[in-house]
């Protein structure tokens, strides 16, 4: 079965014993999260009218890899080809035209979030409210093609909402507009069903609309509804809907916030929404997800996953499998497992995986008899057939994510004063070549095995219900 819609794959979450439920009026400001956090892999957290909203708050439903899967009706090792055929398979959306959509059974104009949203504020230096999953959905100012992402957007005190935007599709659609004196329509869509939260993420090329992908992780095409203030199509069946516009030449201090990689971006002059309606459904559920736990680092590494997967079986078909490591952060430390062919090809595995995305910092490569899934047995690998000075490789100066820390370069001035980051996001790669030669002597590299230990139902050996003494 898969699950299409958000309130049955909550119903489903509470059946099985995956849900908690919160004491009402459990407050926004670092309360909520932090119980969420402690939850968060555990079970889904739902706040009942937290700190004087009637509108509850869910988090956590998509913390666990096996949830994901089961979300899209198929097995764990099923989840990278699945979402991979998706993506390269999209269906469009059905538009459901002037039928009456449950995400526009309200509809507010001009609204004031601060009163009709429960907004977290999460981490302890954050600088205030911020929504965390909200799918930004905007057109194509060229070609009318829509993009779906996720980005932090924080609640200013005036109402109007600053954005981060990174230099990927969203951003390249907001600077034609403004090039031509224009601001970008856009919607923020909270409470989403997993299928389309998680199609959200998919590193897919310009012009092609992730809620088109959404529709190939349903099976069907995708319910839609236009805005009533744009031509932007949303999910109709989603919980809330924020419709405004990103204002052309107008920027406004936004951060600081605890992302990803948990560390705090700065403070900067950034990119402001006005926004115009507010429509939602009957009773809505506001979902919030946890900067840097495993419901954020889950979505976004799914995709990159699959995408890394399939770019690296072009041209080695010996990969098996890759995973992008909860140590690091989901972006920027990936495992390949590889049948090696050839001494040397391990490498060639590394290079390209660094091509494949800049986030990409640090590759494993391991072989087959290695799950990349178990960060205790890629670590046996380098620990046993990986030695320095014939297997790293290193590469300087290469381009990395702007939100790693340790990629900003900082000089100093004459007397010692320091100055503001002058490049971010430069960063040195690591390739770590932890796989068996081709050939070795008798069982020097054979990993060791006690037959029966795979397959021994070890149930069908214990007596039950049975004691000794040991006197």
């Amino acid at each position: 079965m898969k699950f299409t819609d958000l309130r049955t794959w909550l119903t489903h979450l509470q059946t099985t014993d995956r849900i908690a439920v919160i004491k009402k009026g459990c407050d926004l400001k670092h309360r909520l999260p932090a119980i969420a956090k402690i939850l968060d892999g555990e079970k889904a957290t739902y706040f009942q009218d937290p700190q004087g909203f009637d509108m509850p708050v869910i988090s956590g439903f998509m913390s666990k890899r096996s949830w994901i899967a089961e979300a899209m009706g198929i097995t764990e090792e099923e989840l990278l080809p699945a979402f991979r055929k998706a993506a390269e398979n999209p269906i469009p959306w059905h538009d459901i035209g002037n039928s009456s959509a449950p995400c526009q059974e309200v509809v507010i104009q001009n609204p004031d979030l601060h009163k009709l949203l429960p907004i977290p504020t999460h981490s302890e230096h954050d600088y205030g409210p911020y929504i965390t999953a909200g799918l930004v959905i905007a057109r194509n100012p060229s070609t009318g093609k829509q993009n779906v992402s996720i980005n932090r957007i924080q609640l200013h005190p005036t109402g109007r909402l600053g954005i981060l935007m990174l230099p990927r599709h969203l951003f390249a659609f907001f600077k034609h507009a403004e090039k031509n004196n224009q601001s970008l329509d856009v919607a923020i869509v909270i409470g989403v069903d997993p299928l389309t939260l998680l199609a959200s993420q998919a590193i897919a090329p310009l012009d092609h609309d992730e809620l088109e992908i959404a529709g190939a992780l349903h099976g069907k095409a995708l319910d839609v509804v236009k805005c009533k203030n744009s031509e932007i199509r949303v999910p109709a069946n989603a919980e809330i809907v924020i419709e405004g516009k990103i204002l052309a030449h107008e920027r406004e201090l936004e951060g600081p916030f605890g992302e990803f990689p948990k560390y705090y971006s700065a403070r900067e002059s950034r990119e402001v929404i006005q926004v115009d309606v507010l429509t939602h459904r009957q009773e809505p559920i506001y979902h919030t997800i946890i900067p840097a736990e495993m419901e954020h680092l889950l979505l976004g590494a799914i995709p990159r996953e699959s995408t890394l997967l399939s770019h690296l079986q072009r041209s080695f078909q010996g990969v098996l499998d890759v995973h992008l490591s909860i140590g690091g952060v989901a972006r920027y430390h990936l495992y390949v497992k590889l049948k090696k062919t050839h001494e040397g090809q391990p490498k060639n595995v590394i290079m390209a995986a660094f091509g494949a995305h800049y986030d990409v910092k640090q590759v494993i490569v391991v072989d087959e008899d290695v799950d990349v899934h178990q960060p205790q047995q890629v670590e046996w690998a380098v620990a046993t057939r990986f030695q320095a000075h014939r297997d790293l490789l290193v590469i300087e100066g290469a381009q990395g994510s702007i939100l790693d820390p340790s990629t900003t370069v900082e000089w100093m001035k004459e007397g010692g004063d320091l100055v503001p980051p002058y490049q971010q996001g430069l960063s040195s790669k690591m390739g770590l070549d932890a796989t068996r030669p081709m050939n070795y002597q008798e069982h020097v590299f054979t990993r060791v095995r006690i037959p029966g230990e795979d397959t021994i139902d070890v149930q069908r050996e214990i007596e039950p219900n049975t004691k000794v003494s040991f006197n």
